[in-house]
């Protein structure tokens, strides 16, 4: 198959399977996921509770879902301590870890923000303008 939308034998494919970044986006950028992952590489270990007073706008049944499939996708490592209470608590995996480079450049690109909301507000100027709802 060639970086195109039909491969050599005439089939098309369909756009979210020509890109080949849109699984990394579906694993990566899922809600939750990236505050989630930036909290543990960021500040360490954490258990349940602890990533939960961090990312205070997240339900229990959000933060547990979440946590699952980031372990289930190899992103993060959970340690179950057989301890009276017992303790379980959460870390960034090595595979996790490897999006450092993404995250960061993602970080960097950040300060272009503000030019959205300008360029947004551009927008629904114009819209409301042609007589359109923003």
């Amino acid at each position: 198959m060639t970086n195109s939308t039909i491969p050599a034998d005439g089939v098309d494919v369909p756009p979210e399977l020509a890109c080949p970044i849109t699984p990394v986006v579906d694993i990566v950028f899922s809600r939750w996921t990236t505050p989630i992952l930036w909290v543990l590489h960021e500040y360490g270990r954490h258990r349940f509770v602890e990533l939960q007073r961090r990312i205070v706008t997240i339900t229990p049944k959000v933060l547990t879902e979440r946590l699952r499939q980031l372990e289930r996708d190899g992103l993060v490592v959970r340690t179950y301590h057989p301890e009276v209470p017992p303790r379980v608590e959460y870390e960034i995996s090595e595979l996790g870890r490897s999006l450092a480079p993404l995250f960061a450049a993602l970080s960097e690109w950040s300060v272009n923000l503000d030019e959205v909301e300008r360029a947004r507000q551009d927008y629904d100027t114009r819209e409301q303008h042609r007589g359109r709802r923003a």
